[in-house]
């Protein structure tokens, strides 16, 4: 069978070619390739969104990765889960389309999922986000509950960036490894640094993910496939001025001065209507106890949940216990109306 070694010499490999791996990990059958490939959405000219699908009957739930990831890091919940599904690349990340603005916030990534989840994932009863991705599913269900009918929302919480964190580098995991070193001499170099921020998963799995998230250059060194280096349009006045979308015009005060100041998806979750469940990693800093309770607190229906063994990216640490809470969440709740939620200001 393929191995990552196989594929560091052109950018064009299988991308399916290594879930024989992500199965023998987790002692999984693994009898034959599921029915998984890659597709495109156009947003807009020349802005195309990417996405895995899984299976080929319509999709039932949409998966969202976090800030530095993409579509690849949901491979192992995928397969294992069995259910029609759609990994989706966001904005500047994976193989979709990047911003001149460079503004990847749960803001913008909601005005592009609203012009793709209805002709992708019409029927879509769920939607799972991790990290920044789950910022994103705050937003989506508070404010398109029609493509957002239940929600699960991994590890983040809209205090998850506040400045008075302070988080070791292994505390970080492999989050610390955005905007630090973009190049690479070797592709083991690139792993090596993900290994050794990554201590609750195999090496193997790392190292795959790690493929998937990056690209050979043109003098044969390694970057990654993601578009979060560098100043942002919010740092540089001039950019800002000439780019601004009508979007961000409409946009929270605190979207505008920065886009991963989350603080604003509090007025958002008290807004929340649908189906909702919180997984928290049990070995993760990224979400504290009051950042649970004030989440519970906003959303008194909340579900919430802890999985031992698990740092920030739970559905790589431990893939079948979220699956298991997956499969239990979507068997017990009953996918919301698009009934608009009235609340008082808290």
């Amino acid at each position: 069978m393929v191995s990552v070694d196989d594929t560091l010499e052109v950018d064009d490999y299988d991308e399916f070619g290594l879930l024989h791996e992500n199965a023998a990990e987790w002692d999984q059958p693994y009898h034959q390739r599921p029915v998984v490939s890659r597709h495109y959405c156009e947003i807009e000219p020349e802005r195309r969104l990417s996405y895995i699908r899984w299976g080929e009957a319509p999709p039932e739930i949409v998966f969202l990765h976090g800030g530095g990831q993409n579509a690849h890091t949901w491979d192992y919940v995928c397969l294992f889960l069995g259910r029609p599904a759609l990994a989706v690349d966001l904005p500047g990340h994976g193989r979709s389309y990047r911003r001149p603005d460079r503004n990847y916030s749960p803001w913008e990534n909601v005005v592009a999922l609203e012009k793709a989840l209805s002709s992708i994932a019409p029927a879509a009863t769920a939607v799972v986000g991790m990290s920044l991705g789950g910022a994103t599913t705050i937003h989506l269900a508070a404010k398109r509950p029609d493509l957002c009918p239940r929600a699960v929302i991994i590890d983040v919480t809209p205090a998850v960036n506040n400045a008075d964190r302070q988080m070791t580098t292994i505390e970080r995991g492999t989050v610390g490894l955005i905007g630090a070193q973009p190049v690479y001499d070797s592709f083991e170099e690139m792993a090596d640094a993900a290994i050794a921020l990554s201590p609750y998963r195999a090496a193997s799995g790392v190292r795959r993910g790690v493929r998937h998230n990056a690209y050979r250059t043109a003098d044969g060194k390694w970057t990654w496939r993601y578009d979060l280096f560098g100043g942002r349009a919010d740092q540089t006045p001039s950019s800002k001025a000439t780019q601004q979308t009508s979007s961000q015009a409409t946009a929270p005060a605190t979207q505008q001065r920065s886009w991963a100041d989350f603080t604003s998806l509090w007025e958002d979750v008290s807004s929340i209507v649908v189906p909702t469940m919180l997984v928290r990693g049990g070995e993760s800093r990224y979400v504290l106890d009051e950042d649970g309770a004030e989440f519970q607190r906003r959303l008194p229906s909340l579900r919430y949940e802890m999985v031992a063994g698990a740092g920030h990216a739970v559905q790589s640490d431990q893939p079948l216990q979220l699956v298991a809470l997956l499969n239990d969440f979507l068997a017990t709740t009953s996918p919301s109306t698009t009934t608009t939620k009235t609340t008082t200001p808290i």
